[in-house]
């Protein structure tokens, strides 16, 4: 078909390709609206790029689970909200993003981790995990907090809870490994996960002088687990993720 545009008409520049990137599906629930205030909530603190974006992630998950329709999913009421949590080259990240290719809440999650936590991250957290040590004049709780950190900071690190409990183990020194064997009544890898999660637990609540720290010992238990990772001593809530962490209520 001949195209009886005239130069001027082709030379214009094209008005497609501006959609968002993010798809909402029409909402035809009667008296919804984003108030103002929850937009302002999200926006006290957006997300630029720099910061950790499982923070980020948690804390834009509780506010808007404080807001529910009965007739709104509460993906859509995220996937409308989360533009307003983003600012500076977080913001331009997504402005970028082509049209109509994030569909869910769950694409929407998949490609901002991927963005602002790539996989080199990801291996460079990995590897801090499993060469952990406890230093010198580290106390049992501040070295237990560390780990933590560790685990908190790299929620899909994939580790079974045998592989977390060992190589926190097996990363102190001979003082504390005996203490925690002492309270294990014998050989603290001889006690099931959940009691060896109790067993530090309640170790990590007691106040312990510094005290000059002592090479860990080589571990001697048997190979670890290859069975499905387990999350249930991380301690951070991740609405909407897959693959959801236990609460530090759990513990």
């Amino acid at each position: 078909m001949a195209n009886n545009r005239t130069m001027a008409q082709m030379l214009q520049a094209r008005i497609e390709g501006y959609e968002d990137a993010i798809v909402v599906l029409p909402i035809n629930a009667n008296n919804f609206e984003l108030k103002q205030t929850l937009i302002n909530l999200v926006q006290s603190n957006q997300f630029t790029g720099k910061q950790d974006p499982h923070n980020h992630l948690r804390f834009f998950n509780k506010v808007t689970s404080t807001f529910r329709h009965p007739e709104v999913p509460n993906t859509s009421i995220k996937l409308l909200l989360f533009p307003f949590s983003l600012e500076g080259e977080a913001r331009t990240w997504l402005d970028k993003e082509p049209p109509r290719s994030i569909l869910t809440w769950d694409d929407l999650v998949s490609k901002f981790i991927n963005q602002f936590f790539p996989p080199s991250k990801t291996t460079y957290l990995r590897n801090k995990i499993t060469t952990f040590y406890q230093e010198p004049n580290e106390t049992f709780n501040e070295a237990w907090e560390r780990f933590k950190e560790l685990l908190r900071q790299c929620p899909h690190h994939g580790f079974s809870e045998l592989h977390q409990l060992d190589t926190f183990y097996n990363s102190l020194n001979t003082n504390d490994q005996d203490a925690l064997d002492s309270a294990a009544g014998g050989n603290f890898l001889d006690k099931i996960p959940r009691d060896g999660l109790a067993i530090i637990e309640s170790k990590s609540k007691v106040r312990y002088s510094r005290s000059r720290a002592i090479e860990p010992r080589a571990s001697t238990n048997a190979p670890l687990s290859t069975s499905t990772p387990s999350n249930s001593f991380e301690f951070q809530q991740q609405n909407g993720y897959s693959n959801e962490p236990i609460r530090k209520d759990d513990l």
